[in-house]
C-alpha cells in the first residue's frame, strides 16, 4: 500500500472516531454542565487543569516514546524497537509514581492559595483531585502502548478505544442525572476509573500482536539508550512545560482575577476548540510516524514533502469546521448548551483562531522532533510559549477584559512560535522557508480569507436561525473546497486527489 493510500485509511478510521466521539463528547457536556451547574463545572474544569498543568510529563514522553518507536521502525531492527519499549515502559512507570508524590505535595497550597473555590465546595473539590490524581497516573502508564500503536500506525483500533471512551464518559454523564449524593464527587470519581479500564484492554492487545511488546527490562537495559531519550525527553519537556504552563495557567490566573464562573466558559471554549482541533489532529496523527519513519530512514526530502503537503491539508481541515462555528458562534452556543455561561462566544472564537494558526507549522515541528537535535529549537520556543502567560497577568492586574487573555496566545504564542519553528525547520531539516510561504502559507491565507468573507455575507444577508446555520456550512464548506483546489492544491496534487477518487469508484 502507497504511503499517501495508507495515510487515507488511517485518516479515515479517525475520522469515522471522531464522528462517534464528537457527537458524543457534545452531548456529555450538555448534560454534565445542567447536572453540575456553572460553579461545579467550572471547579471540575480548574482542577482538571490543574493536574494536566502538574501531569504535562505524560504529552511529553508520549512525543518523545513516539519519536523513538517510529524512528526505530524506520530503520527497522526489531531489537531496537524492545529495547525503547522497555525503557520507556520502566522510565514511565517511575513517572507516575514521581508525579503522584509531587501533586499530593503540592495539593495543600494549590488549595489554600491558588484557587477561588467556594468554601462549601472545598471538599468536594479536594476528592475530586485525588480523583485526577489516580487517572494521571494511569495515563501516564498507558503512554507506551499508545505509541506502540501510533508507530505501528494501527488507527482502527486506536479508533475503537476512543469510541469505548466517549462511550464510558457518556454513559456516566446520564448516571450523574439521576444521582441523588454530591454529583460533583461522583462524576469525578467514575471519571478518574476510565483510564484504567483503557489500560488494561490496550495493554492486553499490544502484547497479542506486536512483537517488540514484551516486558524484559533487564535484558533490554541500555544506559546509552536512556541517556539518549532523557537527553531529547529533557528538551522536549522544558518546551511542554512551557506550553502547558502558560495554556493551564491562564486558567489559573482566570480563576484568581474572575472566580470559577469564567472557568466554565473556558472550560466550554477549551472543548469546543478540542472537537474543532480532532479535525486536523486525526490527519496528523496518521502523518506523524510517517514522517519520523521517513527521518529514521534518512530520506529527508520526501520527509519535507509530506510535512509541507500536511500543513496545508491539516489546516484546511480545521478551517472547513472552524470557520462556519466562528461565524454562527453565539447560535451554536444557544443550541448546544441549555445555559451560555458569560464570554463564551469570544473565547471559543478566540482560541479557534490561535488553534488554526498554529496549525500551519504542526507538521514542521514533527520533523524537528524526527530529527532528533532540539536543544537550541525548545529553548526558543519555549520562550514564546511562556510569554504570553505574564503578559495575561500584567494586562488582569491592570483592568483589562478577560477577553484578554487570548491576545498574546494569538500574537506570541501562535504567531511567534510558528516563525520559530519555520526557522529551525529550514536550519536542521533542510526546509525551504521560500517554498513553504508559496505553497502552504500563502494558499491557506487565500482559501481562509474566501470562506470567512463568503460566512459574513451570509450572516449579514439572513436573519439568525438554524436555516441560516445550515445555509452558511453549505456556502463556506463550497467556498472551501473550490478555493482549495483553485489555490491551496498544487498540479501534483490535484492529480494525487484524482487518483484517490478513482480507487475508492474502483473498490465501491
Amino acid at each position: 500500500m502507497s504511503t499517501s493510500s495508507r495515510i487515507v485509511k488511517n485518516t479515515g478510521f479517525l475520522y469515522l472516531k471522531m464522528g462517534i466521539t464528537v457527537i458524543f463528547s457534545l452531548w456529555t457536556t450538555r448534560i454534565v454542565l445542567s447536572s453540575l451547574g456553572e460553579t461545579d463545572f467550572g471547579i471540575f474544569n480548574i482542577i482538571g487543569g490543574s493536574i494536566a498543568m502538574m501531569g504535562f510529563l505524560n504529552s511529553t514522553l508520549a512525543n518523545a516514546t513516539q519519536r523513538f518507536m517510529s524512528y526505530s521502525l524506520g530503520e527497522g531492527i526489531l531489537e531496537n524497537q524492545k529495547q525503547v519499549f522497555n525503557i520507556s515502559l520502566v522510565l514511565h512507570v517511575a513517572i507516575a509514581v514521581a508525579t503522584s508524590l509531587l501533586l499530593l505535595a503540592i495539593m495543600n497550597p494549590m488549595f489554600s492559595y491558588w484557587l477561588s473555590i467556594p468554601p462549601d465546595r472545598i471538599l468536594s473539590a479536594k476528592i475530586i483531585y485525588y480523583a485526577l490524581i489516580a487517572s494521571t497516573v494511569l495515563t501516564i502508564i498507558n503512554v507506551p502502548y499508545d505509541a506502540m500503536l501510533n508507530a505501528h500506525e494501527n488507527m482502527k483500533y486506536y479508533s475503537y478505544i476512543s469510541i469505548l471512551d466517549a462511550s464510558l464518559r457518556l454513559g456516566i454523564a446520564w448516571l450523574v442525572v439521576f444521582a441523588d449524593t454530591d454529583r460533583l464527587i461522583l462524576y469525578g470519581s467514575m471519571m478518574a476509573a476510565i483510564p484504567l479500564i483503557t489500560l488494561t484492554i490496550t495493554k492486553f492487545y499490544c502484547h497479542r500482536h506486536y512483537r517488540e511488546c514484551v516486558i524484559a527490562p533487564k535484558r533490554y537495559w541500555s544506559v546509552r539508550k536512556i541517556k539518549e531519550i532523557a537527553t531529547f525527553s529533557g528538551w522536549n519537556f522544558l518546551t511542554a512545560v512551557s506550553s502547558l504552563l502558560t495554556f493551564q495557567g491562564i486558567g489559573l490566573v482566570l480563576n484568581h482575577f474572575f472566580g470559577s464562573v469564567l472557568n466554565a466558559a473556558q472550560g466550554v471554549a477549551n472543548q469546543l476548540n478540542g472537537y474543532m482541533s480532532s479535525f486536523s489532529l486525526n490527519l496528523m496523527k496518521a502523518v506523524n510516524p510517517v514522517i519520523v519513519k521517513k527521518a529514521g530512514s534518512r530520506n529527508i526530502d520526501s520527509m519535507n514533502a509530506i510535512s509541507m503537503s500536511s500543513a496545508k491539508l491539516s489546516t484546511v481541515l480545521i478551517m472547513l469546521f472552524a470557520i462556519p462555528c466562528m461565524v454562527e458562534i453565539d447560535y451554536i452556543l444557544e443550541l448546544w448548551l441549555k445555559v451560555v455561561p458569560q464570554w463564551t462566544a469570544p473565547f471559543c472564537v478566540m482560541i479557534i483562531t490561535t488553534t488554526i494558526i498554529t496549525e500551519i507549522t504542526a507538521p514542521l515541528s514533527t520533523a524537528i522532533y524526527a530529527d532528533g537535535n532540539i536543544k537550541h529549537y525548545a529553548i526558543y520556543k519555549s520562550i514564546a510559549n511562556i510569554l504570553p502567560l505574564a503578559c495575561t497577568w500584567v494586562a488582569f492586574e491592570l483592568g483589562g477584559n478577560p477577553y484578554w487573555l487570548y491576545i498574546p496566545m494569538i500574537t506570541i504564542w501562535a504567531v511567534g512560535g510558528n516563525i520559530v519553528i519555520m526557522y529551525y525547520s529550514a536550519r536542521d531539516c533542510g526546509l525551504d522557508i521560500k517554498a513553504f510561504i508559496r505553497v502552504v502559507l500563502i494558499p491557506v491565507m487565500l482559501v481562509a480569507a474566501f470562506t470567512l468573507t463568503a460566512g459574513f455575507i451570509t450572516r449579514l444577508i439572513l436573519t439568525d436561525g438554524f436555516v441560516r446555520l445550515c445555509i452558511c456550512i453549505a456556502v463556506t464548506t463550497t467556498t472551501l473546497l473550490c478555493s482549495t483546489w483553485q489555490f491551496g492544491l498544487a498540479p501534483n496534487e490535484r492529480e494525487e486527489v484524482r487518483l484517490l477518487v478513482a480507487r475508492f469508484r474502483q473498490r465501491a
